[in-house]
């Protein structure tokens, strides 16, 4: 055991722990969540922490063995190991203070090792005074959960590619197959089964835009601004110099803040990238829906296509196949829109110079991007790439369709067509027998006209 003290006394710590006095109260004070934040947080800060120390040391204000201890340990950190010294609770102090604290703690005592001690040498690297130098938690936290963000969002951009490649895939399978479309879930004019599947993969694409501009805003960070963002007690190169360290270790671009008042109190960048989620969350959803109502049946309902076969679907209806994957991921999306909604409430209650729900804002947006990134994978691989489709019921469906009768409006008008549609749900003949029999067109010139209509018209 080693004993450590802070201001309000002596508490005493594991010999073996990398953490200090200021954990040992989180951990005491904090236990509502009951797990810590995500590792991914804890990355960022650490990144954050290396860009500080090596902007202290280019400008004059830390020692070349402290700013090199620093950074040897920052890395081993940032290579995985010791994930075990950050346990400090999601629901903690709302600036994130244990966290960054517990960040400080871990990385001064392993630079301390570096250099020869042990943990709890605090006159070998402090970790307030060396470690956290230039720095607040009101600027370290937000900062930290944007690098989190910007990161994530890289993965999450190829998963969402991938679905969209996938579903692009399939609507050229499907190119040459005629549906009935259905609007308020009757039927509408035809289209292509390609066009569904390319429609789906085209408000993805939109999605992976509104991702890239909130990625892109997110790269502004505020750390060096120190408690309210005024930079109060450092150089005013400080925060340039943190940015271009930051950007060397990460490959990213970031950049100082336009005002560093307004970076430090508001979280709305944050909460435009969760939105973002969510959208991309709901479009993934409403896809999921169709083709669960497509695949529905097979004898009882639309049959259209066949999604694969991944589990039996019923412990009591044998050879019973559900869409389990698509059901899956609904219930992931919903999920992402629930960490929404807690984003947006986080981060509309800040109170003048800070927002101290940081720590919710970081835990439910890491979530949400893993969650959605696994979510995806999965969709793609067991789901969509194992599509096929059911051409002799399409063709029927096609065939039968009220709605196939719009097409013929320009040729002979809404009051005639109506009383096709009419007569076809009467006599149970589709369309095109109606007016091949009644002289009206010739099948050639049906046929024609139901392949132009299947055309988009986007001049």
């Amino acid at each position: 055991m080693r004993t450590e003290r802070d201001s309000l006394g002596e508490m005493v710590l594991p010999e073996d722990v990398l953490y200090g006095i200021h954990t040992s109260r989180s951990l005491a004070n904090f236990d509502v969540a009951g797990e810590p934040l995500p590792s991914d947080i804890i990355a960022g800060m650490v990144c954050l922490k290396l860009a500080c120390a090596k902007a202290n040391h280019r400008l004059g204000l830390l020692e070349d063995r402290k700013a090199a201890a620093i950074e040897a340990a920052a890395r081993k950190i940032l290579e995985g190991e010791y994930e075990t010294q950050f346990p400090v609770d999601v629901f903690q102090a709302g600036s994130g203070t244990s966290s960054n604290m517990n960040v400080n703690e871990v990385l001064a005592n392993l630079a301390a090792i570096e250099l020869g001690g042990k943990p709890g040498d605090r006159h070998l690297v402090h970790p307030n005074d060396d470690v956290n130098k230039g720095q607040s938690t009101n600027n370290i936290f937000p900062s930290s959960i944007r690098v989190a963000a910007v990161t994530l969002s890289g993965e999450l951009k190829q998963a969402v590619q991938n679905v969209i490649d996938a579903l692009y895939a399939k609507a050229d399978e499907f190119k040459e197959v005629i549906r009935s479309g259905r609007t308020h879930l009757q039927d509408a004019v035809p289209e292509t089964m390609g066009q569904a599947f390319a429609a789906w993969a085209h408000a993805l694409v939109k999605d992976l835009r509104r991702l890239d501009a909130a990625r892109e805003r997110l790269l502004e960070i505020g750390v060096g601004g120190n408690a309210i963002g005024t930079g109060v007690n450092t150089k005013p190169a400080f925060r340039a110099e943190i940015a271009r360290a930051l950007s060397s270790i990460t490959g990213d671009a970031y950049h100082a803040p336009e005002n560093g008042i307004e970076i430090t109190q508001y979280l709305t960048d944050m909460a435009d990238m969760s939105a973002v989620l969510r959208f991309i969350a709901m479009d993934i959803g409403k896809t999921c829906n169709d083709l669960r109502l497509l695949a529905s049946g097979p004898n009882t309902g639309l049959a259209e296509i066949i999604l694969p076969a991944v589990e039996p679907g019923s412990s009591i209806m044998p050879g019973k196949i559900n869409p389990s994957i698509c059901e899956a991921t609904n219930m992931a999306c919903i999920q992402v829109m629930g960490h929404d909604h807690a984003v947006q409430l986080a981060a509309a209650a800040g109170q003048l110079e800070l927002n101290t729900h940081m720590p919710v804002v970081a835990y439910n947006i890491v979530r949400s991007f893993k969650i959605l990134t696994r979510a995806a994978t999965m969709l793609t691989r067991k789901c969509i790439a194992g599509i096929e489709v059911n051409r002799e019921r399409c063709q029927n469906y096609f065939e039968t369709s009220g709605g196939l009768g719009t097409v013929l409006n320009p040729k002979l008008g809404y009051d005639k067509v109506a009383e096709l549609v009419k007569e076809s749900l009467r006599t149970k003949k589709n369309a095109k027998q109606l007016v091949i029999e009644q002289g009206i067109m010739t099948e050639a010139e049906f046929d024609q006209l139901v392949a132009k209509s299947t055309q988009p018209n986007l001049e």
